[in-house]
């Protein structure tokens, strides 16, 4: 019962009271009950307005806290946008309130633990990692925060956990394993002529180095050469791709974070040069990537999501494990990027693939 209800309910009963005893002793002093009344009813009233300013919806404020959620994203592309967009559309619903804050280091990795720093100031409740630096950064503060990450290639190249199925620290989440076999036989199956392929990556990127390493040992079962296209800043992308076009067959740039934020100059040089591009993510495919095949990122952002509720909830990190997607995977193609260098059709594509996702 809140106050409002309270006092009314005792006033309510004073006055019964009142004409109860004023009923039974009318041969009394009834003018002194009167004022004693009129006195009781002032006090009474001048309460009441006090109470009605205060209201009545403070009963259940235990019930009713709001979680702090809080995103670090390393930079926006299309992959990890979507990835946090379908996110924040799973904590939607929770049975309870989560406060989203959102922040992104613009493809500085230096940023990283400063934003980290500051959800720890803001006494967050989980903090999400999108992208392997993000959850390396974040990965500093699960001592005392709950940390789920997303998008991490390789969680234990990483550093991240030693087991993906048994956990024993604060942290959890997401793989997008690269499936570079996969995307080479693709690659082997549209250019059977292929002797080279030229790698072009962030080398201070870890989930890049763990798809390079993966690359050279397919390289090497298949008679394949690799060509290295590192760089360190995106100011060098440029020049990176234009070695790698004039050196190699073919050009695979996994799920790195910074080739895909600088997929229009890579893909234009590409495109130009009518060099295939194969790549790690959809969304890479849609920004003037050929093809590949992956997982939908929509679905790795539900889960990341529904991990954070489950901790919400009670469950500890450690009793989540680590969700790998490597299944139910699609073939991705640029219908317009194939076209535009000359492959022709993709019809053989179909019949050899169940699952091929056009995209113009």
């Amino acid at each position: 019962m809140c106050l409002y209800t309270l006092v009314l309910d005792v006033f309510y009963r004073r006055g019964q009271v009142f004409f109860i005893s004023l009923h039974q002793n009318a041969s009394s002093n009834i003018y002194k009950e009167e004022k004693k009344m009129k006195k009781l009813l002032c006090l009474g009233l001048s309460m009441l307005f006090v109470f009605s300013l205060v209201g009545c919806g403070n009963d259940d404020s235990g019930d009713d806290k709001a979680f702090k959620v809080g995103i670090v994203q390393i930079v926006e592309h299309p992959s990890l946008d979507t990835i946090r967009e379908a996110t924040e559309k799973q904590l939607k619903t929770y049975d309870g309130k989560i406060e989203v804050l959102y922040e992104n280091a613009g493809g500085d990795q230096s940023m990283l633990n400063t934003i980290c720093q500051q959800f720890k100031e803001q006494d967050v409740d989980v903090i999400i990692a999108i992208a392997t630096p993000s959850a390396q950064a974040a990965a500093n503060f699960s001592d005392e925060i709950p940390v789920v990450f997303s998008a991490v290639s390789d969680p234990v190249g990483a550093g991240l956990v030693k087991d993906l199925e048994k956990l024993d620290g604060n942290i959890t989440g997401t793989s997008d394993e690269i499936q570079v076999d996969l995307i080479m036989d693709l690659a082997i199956e549209m250019y059977p002529e292929t002797k080279s392929v030229g790698f072009l990556y962030n080398s201070g990127e870890a989930n890049s180095a763990s798809n390079l390493d993966k690359l050279k040992a397919y390289a090497k079962d298949n008679n394949l050469s690799v060509v290295e296209g590192p760089f360190t800043n995106t100011s060098e992308i440029q020049a990176s791709t234009q070695s790698l076009i004039d050196k190699a067959d073919i050009i695979f740039a996994p799920n790195d974070n910074s080739v895909a934020s600088a997929m229009d100059v890579v893909s234009s040089l590409t495109k130009d040069s009518k060099t295939p591009l194969f790549v790690g993510a959809d969304s890479m495919v849609g920004d003037g990537g050929l093809a590949t095949v992956g997982i939908n990122y929509e679905e790795l952002g539900k889960e990341t999501g529904n991990m954070v509720i489950q901790i919400l909830d009670g469950t500890s990190p450690s009793d989540i494990p680590v969700k790998v997607f490597k299944e139910d995977l699609n073939v991705y193609i640029n219908t317009s990027v194939a076209e535009a260098i000359g492959f022709g059709s993709i019809d053989t594509l179909k019949e050899n693939h169940k699952d091929v996702v056009e995209i113009k």
